[in-house]
């Protein structure tokens, strides 16, 4: 247990992500964000690119990209985009207690899926077995004194926290399973793009990645379950919300929506970020926080299960359960830091 505060780094600081971890880890009581830096935005202080954060950071220059520069320090997030982050997470493995990496590269266990979901050969390979998946909820014990953390992506968080509780304990049947979520413009990061330009976007939901999302291999990975995902983007900043459909093994005895929620209130009782209630859950309910909102509903009439979920996808989604992950495995209280009030309205 350490008793000083601890130093922190975070590369890829002017990025959504990395600007939500500046947000978040400002507040935290253990952990001082030491150096930082993003290659794109280097020379210039945080106060300059989010003014929002000057108060917290407003004299903390950011660095060109270099991992040689963070040795020492207890723990570095690395958000950058997926694809680029295995070289300098392997730089860092060396010296640093805790690497937590927001992008992709450590999520799947499977080197070869890397080519055929992400488009790019995994360099690192080695390192896939020492990556610990970083949502805390259902991989708690293996994130203690874990030395690489990858953080689940935003999709996959919302759909297997709803999911799990059914998949894990046979209340449901493992093949067949229907995910279709939503997820606001942040999602797709800072780096601009004609689909992401406001005329473009605004007044217009629709879907995207059909049949090939990147996400589903690691749904599937950590829920063991056949699963068809197809995700859409909402003319929104923040938030995800994931609308499960999945069919009752027969001897499960889930005859009810009160039963399907109670499955939920089970599972997670005593989890300090997930809410379970019976009421329909909205994006709106999680702005801001680390909490993710679940319900379910079981419809008699055609013999489905619906499970929801929803969680701001920069928090819970992203940088909020990154910091939640790294608190388990440097033993930290898990909420240090962290948010279970969203804003409301």
């Amino acid at each position: 247990m350490y008793t000083h505060a601890m130093k922190a780094g975070v590369i890829g600081a002017t990025g959504y992500l990395g600007a939500e971890l500046l947000r978040l880890l400002a507040d935290h009581p253990s952990i001082d964000v030491s150096v930082v830096q993003a290659s794109s935005t280097a020379g210039s202080t945080i106060a300059e690119q989010y003014p929002a954060l000057a108060r917290a950071y407003r004299d903390l220059v950011i660095d060109d990209v270099d991992p040689n520069a963070l040795r020492g320090l207890d723990v570095v997030f690395v958000a950058v985009p997926s694809g680029t982050s295995q070289e300098i997470v392997a730089g860092l493995q060396p010296s640093a207690r805790l690497v937590v990496d927001l992008g992709a590269d450590f999520r799947l266990k499977d080197a070869a899926s890397y080519p055929e979901w992400y488009g790019f050969e995994h360099g690192q390979p080695h390192l896939l077995a020492r990556a610990v998946y970083g949502l805390p909820e259902l991989n708690r014990d293996a994130l203690l004194g874990a030395s690489l953390i990858a953080a689940p992506g935003c999709y996959p968080t919302a759909a297997c926290l709803a999911l799990a509780p059914f998949i894990l304990n046979g209340y449901v049947e493992p093949t067949g399973i229907v995910v279709d979520a939503a997820s606001g413009t942040s999602g797709a990061g800072k780096a601009p793009g004609a689909a992401m330009h406001h005329p473009f976007v605004n007044e217009r939901f629709a879907p995207y990645g059909v049949l090939t999302h990147r996400h589903t291999p690691e749904m599937q990975q950590l829920l063991g379950a056949q699963l068809l995902f197809t995700p859409h983007l909402a003319p929104m900043t923040r938030g995800i919300l994931a609308t499960c459909y999945a069919r009752p093994a027969a001897s499960a005895g889930i005859t009810s929506s009160e039963q399907a929620i109670d499955v939920l209130r089970e599972a997670y009782s005593s989890e300090p970020f997930i809410n379970v209630t019976g009421a329909l859950v909205s994006t709106a309910d999680a702005y801001g926080s680390n909490v993710a909102h679940l319900t379910a509903r079981y419809d008699a009439r055609t013999g489905w299960l619906v499970v929801f979920a929803a969680i701001d996808n920069l928090v819970k989604g992203g940088s909020g359960q990154a910091i939640q992950a790294a608190n388990v495995a440097l033993k930290l209280p898990e909420s240090s830091g962290l948010p279970r009030v969203g804003l409301a309205p």
